[in-house]
């Protein structure tokens, strides 16, 4: 595939992460205050699909879909009304088209906000090298993987509620934590504040309770996919997860990207996962190819000061890949719902530039890692800012995700 031009002349480099091969889907809000509204993201503009539906010029179903500052009600018509969608925006925006310049807005002068409401949050832990790093940190080389972990995608029951668009400050958490050599625990800011760079599955289809269902029926189901950072308070994990898993460590943030980037834009771009070191169980079996050729950075900016990139891999590492997720979550019986997000669990590759968390980064803090800035660190300071990026190449152009950007606040005081 190639580059499909665009009369939004900005759509037409190479550079731009929102080509019209692109199309993702977000909300923005206006700075004078209008109410928040759908759009698409082309070059450096929005198209404004509230006013644009608003006045004929789009009508993929009977009723009005963008009538809320959310994408949730036009995930819930399903595919068919998806590449409805997808096919009367390519032909409103090709280089073919008449051009619609009312209909944009600049990206620079707006608010982005979350795409969507979140319905529920589950987070796996199936990327191999990361699995793989941590355990022999934790457990030695020989105990690296659980005996479970060639044969199903693990995972945990995260937070909604503190799901948060790019660009939302992130507060240190408080918790309880416990050095190896004290008799008891103590309680204040994590000391080991780390992040997890992720891919999340933005679910747009559903199940009932206790039908489950196929992994090809999982794929149809995804609506797109966002990046995700799952901040992780790693002292906090260390001496809570016995025996349940994490919990407060994980559910005082999550960081998604503004932009939903479709399957449709991605299809070109799908990979198959790996070689299986174990056959897995029928149920988990693919079609064909379900994960994605991505490629992925992580920088880290003292405040005030230049980015460093500490980190690039692909999400095509991953050992399980997110409709295989879907399928096993939904296999129980357990109902998914039009608006759940599935995280990847964090992506890292075999080489130690590859390593997609700073506890992998720096080997469990015992190896600093030096910054362009001369500064090191070992987890995350108050003040660092820290971003994720990620886009498939093409042929001259790029299908890419907007950032996802944190800045870490101190931790507020606990009240007595």
């Amino acid at each position: 595939m190639t580059l499909q031009r665009s009369w939004v002349a900005s759509a037409n480099s190479a550079e731009t992460p929102f080509p019209l091969n692109n199309l993702p889907y977000g909300v923005f809000a206006h700075r004078d205050g209008t109410q928040p509204r759908c759009g698409v993201a082309i070059g450096d503009m929005i198209f404004d699909l509230y006013q644009a539906e608003a006045d004929g010029l789009i009508a993929v179903t009977d009723a009005p879909v963008f009538d809320q500052p959310s994408w949730n009600k036009l995930m819930a018509k399903g595919s068919t009304t998806w590449a409805d969608l997808r096919a009367r925006l390519v032909a409103l925006l090709s280089a073919q088209a008449d051009p619609r310049p009312d209909y944009l807005v600049a990206q620079a002068e707006v608010a982005l906000l979350m795409p969507f409401q979140v319905a529920e949050f589950t987070d796996f832990y199936a990327g191999k090298h990361h699995a793989t790093n941590v355990g022999t940190m934790f457990r030695g080389a020989e105990n690296a993987l659980p005996p479970n972990w060639l044969h199903i995608p693990i995972g945990y029951n995260g937070r909604a509620s503190t799901i948060v668009v790019s660009g939302t400050p992130i507060v240190r958490p408080n918790g309880q934590t416990k050095a190896p050599d004290a008799a008891l625990p103590t309680f204040g800011p994590s000391k080991r504040l780390d992040i997890e760079l992720e891919i999340g599955a933005v679910i747009g289809g559903s199940n009932e309770m206790g039908c489950p269902i196929s992994v090809q029926e999982a794929d149809a189901m995804i609506f797109g996919y966002v990046l995700l950072n799952d901040w992780s308070a790693r002292d906090i994990q260390a001496w809570e997860y016995q025996p349940l898993g994490p919990f407060q460590a994980k559910a005082f943030a999550t960081s998604i990207s503004p932009w939903i980037v479709t399957k449709a834009a991605l299809a070109s771009f799908r990979v198959s996962t790996p070689a299986r070191e174990k056959p897995l169980l029928p149920y988990l079996a693919e079609p064909g190819p379900m994960l994605y050729d991505i490629d992925l950075t992580v920088t880290m900016a003292p405040m005030g000061k230049a980015a460093t990139t500490i980190a690039r891999t692909n999400y095509r590492q991953m050992y399980f890949s997110a409709a295989q997720q879907l399928a096993h979550h939904a296999s129980s019986g357990c109902a998914m719902m039009v608006g759940d997000l599935i995280g990847s669990g964090t992506i890292s590759g075999p080489e130690p530039s590859e390593r997609g968390s700073l506890l992998e980064l720096t080997w469990g803090g015992t190896e600093p890692i030096t910054l362009h800035t001369g500064e090191t660190r070992t987890f995350i300071e108050d003040g660092d800012i820290l971003t994720l990026e990620g886009a498939a190449k093409g042929e001259g152009f790029q299908i890419g995700f907007g950032a996802c950007t944190g800045t870490i606040l101190p931790a507020k005081p606990f009240p007595v």
